[in-house]
């Protein structure tokens, strides 16, 4: 099937790895339902991206509150007949204290942003790829959730749920035409200033570019034997 009658959803999609890959797959010619809880930026990206009425859907959703976004996947399948692909790119971290230091708040605050809207989001959208016989769920995650390092409990015990959710999920959609992996990165350059390859510094940083390419070929078909992978693009120190 083409991208053009592909329906991808993206969480957290104002966030600027979101907004880059909204942006290319809309000129791939995928259709865009783009879930965010802030109307503002969820707006301007829309207006951004420029594409036809047909081809988008956004909407303010509480990935927290299970019923809306159960909702949320109901109206995104009614719109365009089909959900094909879930992009769970909602970040979010807490860090610096020890976890003595650190308050229960802290831990449910990053079991919330992972965890929580991980459930949710694969409670309400994986039926709709299981129904299609193809689909792909794809979530970035950090090596830090099998090699923790220091300073740093509460969002590595949700990155390590968050994990442990999405590889159950790769088991239980074998023979699916479904597939469930994750995107290992430690840091986001949002300003893309990756160095050369040469060089040494700043070498644990993935820009949006790189991190996007892997999320199109994971979308590819040639990527349908890929499950419950891990994909690093970020080099552990």
């Amino acid at each position: 099937m083409e991208p053009k009658n592909r329906t991808a959803v993206i969480t957290g999609a104002t966030g600027v790895l979101s907004s880059y890959v909204a942006q290319t797959l809309s000129e791939r010619g995928y259709n865009l339902a783009l879930l965010d809880h802030r109307p503002d930026r969820l707006a301007a990206l829309v207006k951004s991206l420029n594409l036809p009425e047909s081809r988008i859907l956004a909407r303010i959703t509480n990935l927290l509150d299970s019923i809306e976004t159960k909702a949320a996947a109901e109206v995104i399948a009614a719109k365009f007949g089909r959900v094909d692909i879930l992009l769970h790119l909602v970040g979010g971290w807490t860090g610096g204290k020890t976890l003595v230091e650190a308050s229960a708040d802290d831990l449910t605050f990053m079991l919330n942003q992972h965890v929580w809207t991980s459930f949710h989001v694969t409670k309400a959208f994986v039926p709709y790829l299981i129904q299609n016989s193809w689909g792909r769920v794809i979530v970035i995650t950090s090596p830090f959730a099998s090699r923790p390092g220091s300073k740093g409990g509460p969002y590595v015990i949700a990155k390590a749920g968050q994990e442990a959710l999405m590889m159950t999920l790769a088991q239980e959609l074998k023979g699916t035409g479904v597939t469930a992996n994750l995107i290992q990165v430690k840091t986001i350059d949002v300003k893309r200033k990756k160095v050369s390859a040469a060089s040494t510094e700043n070498s644990s940083w993935s820009t949006p570019e790189e991190i996007t390419s892997s999320i199109i070929y994971l979308l590819s078909d040639e990527a349908g034997t890929v499950n419950g992978a891990k994909i690093p693009l970020s080099l552990y120190e």
